[in-house]
């Protein structure tokens, strides 16, 4: 008797810093999302492809569903909305750590429309080491809809990070891999230099400023009689004079350091030298403004 083989789509949803990001490298089980503890943080369905004997899952990785104020956060929203009404399953992320909360059951109402499954999943596990409370946690989960199943996980130590796997898994068609084996996303490099750049420009920023930050690269290019030397060049756009100056810091140190971790990201990626090339520029109010936002690839 031949094995089943399944493939297709299963989503990760939730609120803004819910740990979707970081469950999506830890099934994938290499880097395809950034993650970071500033909400926001993703912008885009992002996909990453987990590669089984049986199956083939490919995890779409999208921005935190929240309450918009700009434009930009209104079509954010609707990245995340029309995401799920278009995978074979969805896994709603709810955090350990923090109390159910308005924002999760606002996510869990709407849910409630689809008739899609829905495996609601308490992430980051990890942080709660009062048994009573993750108990208490699973059973709010639970309350907030009728869930195909609740398992709590950890993307930081692998604590049934498989079983979320083998769950989603079992909830899709029978079918053919849609990837090539061994691929384990389908986002262009560009794209994904674009996005190392942020994460790097995001650690130890404002509160106020990841919102106001994009980032374009213009040109990724291997450079002329140099095999082994790649030059990359990109521009991180910010909302205003003041934000300007501290994602340059105090004489160009934090704009270097920025530099610097983001050129190591990206050489992994590429697994190639890279020589990076970072300006600053500003972009008044681009979060409101159709042109600007189209502009810089939203």
């Amino acid at each position: 008797m031949t094995e089943v083989f399944r493939s297709g789509f299963a989503c990760f949803v939730g609120r803004p810093n819910a740990g979707k990001s970081t469950l999506t490298n830890a099934l994938v089980g290499t880097k395809v999302a950034i993650a970071s503890s500033k909400p926001q943080t993703t912008r885009h369905a992002v996909r990453g492809i987990v590669h089984r004997p049986d199956a083939q899952l490919v995890l779409v990785d999208t921005p935190g569903l929240h309450k918009p104020r700009t434009l930009l956060g209104q079509r954010l929203n609707d990245v995340v909305r029309t995401t799920w009404s278009e995978v074979d399953v969805v896994a709603f992320c709810v955090p350990a750590d923090q109390p159910v909360g308005r924002g999760d059951e606002f996510i869990a109402n709407e849910l409630k429309a689809l008739k899609t499954p829905v495996v609601a999943v308490v992430t980051k596990e990890d942080l709660m080491t009062d048994r009573q409370r993750m108990g208490e946690q699973l059973l709010a989960v639970s309350k907030l809809g009728d869930w195909a199943e609740v398992v709590p996980c950890s993307a930081v130590n692998g604590f049934q990070v498989g079983l979320l796997a083998d769950l989603l898994v079992a909830r899709l068609p029978e079918g053919p891999p849609l990837y090539p084996d061994g691929e384990l996303t389908d986002e262009p490099e560009l794209v994904m230099a674009g996005e190392l750049i942020r994460e790097a420009a995001l650690e130890g920023v404002r509160d106020e400023l990841p919102h106001s930050l994009a980032v374009v690269v213009e040109e990724m290019a291997r450079r002329e009689g140099r095999d082994d030397l790649i030059d990359v060049s990109a521009t991180l756009f910010v909302e205003r004079d003041s934000q300007k100056a501290i994602v340059i810091g105090r004489n160009g140190d934090r704009l270097k350091e920025v530099g610097t971790n983001a050129r190591k990201q990206i050489e992994a990626l590429l697994g190639s030298r890279v020589y990076l090339d970072l300006r600053v520029k500003v972009a008044k109010d681009w979060q409101r403004d159709p042109k600007q936002l189209r502009r810089l690839g939203f």
